[in-house]
């Protein structure tokens, strides 16, 4: 069995932002994140060659994150106010129509995060099915192992991610990337890392001790004073950062394995954008 699972929001957005935008249907609306997104995904089928699919959006709710840090994707836009040209999720109502005409199983997240559900697929059948996660959010490295891949699109230039991967770009192992990415802050979740502690410094300190817990538990032994002093210094912050990045199995299943069963027929983007009267 192998499960692909896409990232439905941040595909939607890798699309809309970088397709033409102004690519219309017969009735003049704009449906360039529909057609890059459609046309992604067959893509991704193909390379991949599934026999389960589900897409994940993030539903309309707060982050449950934000009780940890007021400032975790603050810095992301504000889109309520926006107009429907500017406004990726404009679209959405197509893509639904267009997954639905596919066949292909989706649904928004209550209470989390797409993040959180994709990751309690991963950890629910990771030992019994390859696991492909379609998304450009490194924040599922973390879960790449020998069963759990991560394939970040980009056309021609699409890479899967897998243990070695990580190993050769990071200089660290998978299940070590949520230690990594605290140490180093994410810019575009809106978090901070510690000063001083960039990402080759941040893959020493965990060759070098293992864990983030580690590096706390000995950090005296930490060989640069202004390193030192730094983890020390921001430890707080870091344990809190842990807290938002690390991804576990709380989330809900919206679909159980067998649900989620499909095999690709040949369709193409125009005619699925024919079939739902985009074209």
């Amino acid at each position: 069995m192998k499960l692909l699972i896409v990232d439905g929001t941040n595909l939607l957005c890798q699309m809309f932002f970088g397709m033409p935008a102004r690519i219309t249907g017969k009735d003049g609306r704009l449906i360039h994140g529909t057609l890059g997104f459609v046309g992604a995904l067959i893509r991704m089928i193909k390379m991949t060659v599934p026999t389960h699919v589900v897409v994940l959006f993030d539903g309309e709710h707060d982050n449950p994150r934000t009780e940890l840090s007021a400032e975790y994707k603050a810095n992301r836009p504000v889109l309520v106010d926006v107009p429907e040209e500017e406004n990726p999720f404009s679209q959405l109502p197509d893509i639904y129509n267009a997954l639905d005409n596919m066949g292909i199983s989706h649904c928004e997240i209550d209470i989390y995060e797409a993040d959180d559900a994709v990751a309690s697929y991963a950890f629910t059948y990771g030992s019994d099915a390859e696991i492909i996660i379609a998304s450009l959010d490194s924040d599922f490295f973390q879960l790449i192992d020998d069963h759990v891949s991560v394939l970040r699109y980009r056309g021609d230039k699409t890479i899967i991610f897998d243990s070695l991967t990580i190993q050769d770009k990071f200089g660290i192992k998978p299940d070590q990337y949520a230690d990594f990415k605290s140490l180093t802050g994410d810019n575009s979740d809106n978090i901070k890392g510690a000063d001083k502690i960039g990402p080759k410094t941040a893959a020493a300190l965990l060759q070098q001790f293992g864990s983030l817990e580690e590096i706390f538990e000995k950090s005296d032994e930490i060989g640069k004073p202004s390193i030192r002093e730094s983890v020390k210094l921001h430890a707080e912050r870091l344990i809190n950062n842990y807290r938002l990045i690390k991804l576990d199995s709380r989330a809900t299943l919206p679909y159980a394995l067998d649900e989620l069963v499909y095999t690709y027929n040949g369709i193409t983007t125009r005619e699925i954008l024919e079939r739902i009267g985009l074209r």
